[in-house]
């Protein structure tokens, strides 16, 4: 591509940077075609005499034929985007679900309306919808549209509407059940090889979550203590005329300092740390998947061990072996489809990440 090359070209009007290379190759994410445009803002506090909770806008804007209207807007809480999330594994077990920030934070409930806490769950709630809404599958999720139209009178009708207590219950007993058979006889070793990257995958991502959480809190103290330092100096310069103007110079370098640590923890914050953490309960999410895709391999497994003790009923058997071969092709293709596209966008989202952390670093030390 000749156009590539020009911007390419060592022009010093042009400098190249890492991430101004890669937004080259840049996955087509398709913008032009998209017909689903979400938005998750204005955070508002309610408080009633019960409880204490924020409820976030969605506002949709839509092309779709199936959409009464091309734009909705509608209130919801946390809650709400965990009944979608719910919703979304009932009825598809082997896709991968988005995950959602998790409801409580470790310093306790006091912070949980904090400014910096709102945003950054705003933040993680806008991701969620819209990776649900590039989803090829999910996005059709009659729940979903319900989710994005439906006004809170009509949602919590509908919610009402969902599997009774009983039938909640046997699919728990079915899930429980399916566990304790132990290992699956015949998974296929596509899927093993998946468990055993999952597993890997986890154990890095979580120890990456954790050595940034570490240099961040190290960056912070660094950044405090700078803060105390600087006027220090200002005050010493008053009382020592004959050095007043170095330490002046000092507290202005260090204040300058200062100023450059704290853009790199803004980086920080906002382009490792969340990236990172989300990857941790996406594996969690994964393995969730991997499991339940092992249950209704389980399932099959079983009637095809009963079928071959049992005597009689055998066309009844073969029928639903056949349903379950079925189910379970469908649940293997399903997960297949999704577990490359996964792969795809976790690469890039880690690429990019780390190239925007690295020119964060290398801005930090020419200031």
């Amino acid at each position: 591509d000749t156009s590539l090359a020009e911007v390419n070209s060592f022009s010093p009007s042009v400098p190249i940077s890492p991430s101004s290379v890669i937004n080259q190759y840049k996955f087509e994410d398709g913008s032009e075609l998209r017909d689903l445009f979400i938005t998750v803002d204005d955070p508002e506090s309610h408080i009633t005499a019960i409880e204490t909770f924020i409820t976030y806008r969605v506002v949709t804007k839509t092309t779709r034929g199936e959409f009464d209207s091309s734009e909705y807007e509608v209130r919801r809480r946390y809650q709400d985007f965990l009944w979608l999330k719910s919703k979304l594994e009932e009825a598809h077990p082997t896709l991968i679900i988005p995950p959602l920030p998790e409801k409580f934070i470790m310093k306790g409930m006091v912070e949980r309306f904090s400014d910096e806490f709102i945003e950054t769950r705003r933040k993680a709630l806008h991701k969620f919808l819209n990776r649900i809404a590039d989803h090829p599958t999910l996005t059709f999720n009659e729940d979903f549209k319900i989710f994005l139209t439906a006004q809170a009178w009509e949602l919590s009708s509908h919610k009402k509407q969902g599997p009774g207590l009983l039938s909640r219950m046997g699919q728990t007993v079915r899930a429980v059940a399916s566990s304790v058979r132990g290992a699956v006889k015949n998974r296929p070793e596509m899927f093993t090889e998946m468990n055993n990257y999952m597993e890997t995958f986890s154990q890095k991502i979580n120890l990456l979550d954790k050595i940034a959480h570490r240099i961040y809190k190290e960056e912070r103290d660094y950044f405090n203590e700078m803060k105390e330092y600087g006027p220090i100096h200002t005050l010493w310069s008053a009382s020592e005329e004959d050095i007043a103007d170095s330490l002046k110079g000092i507290a202005s370098c260090i204040d300058r300092c200062c100023k450059a640590t704290e853009k790199r923890m803004a980086g920080l914050s906002e382009h490792l740390l969340p990236i990172l953490h989300e990857y941790v309960l996406y594996s969690e999410i994964l393995m969730g998947v991997l499991k339940r895709r092992d249950q209704i391999q389980g399932e099959l497994d079983s009637k095809v061990d009963a079928l071959a003790n049992k005597k009689t009923e055998k066309d009844l058997f073969s029928e639903e072996i056949g349903k379950l071969e079925d189910k379970v092709e469908r649940a293997n293709n399903a997960l297949k489809a999704d577990w490359d596209r996964w792969k795809q966008n976790m690469q890039w989202d880690m690429r990019s990440s780390f190239t925007n952390v690295a020119e964060n670093n290398l801005r930090y030390y020419e200031e």
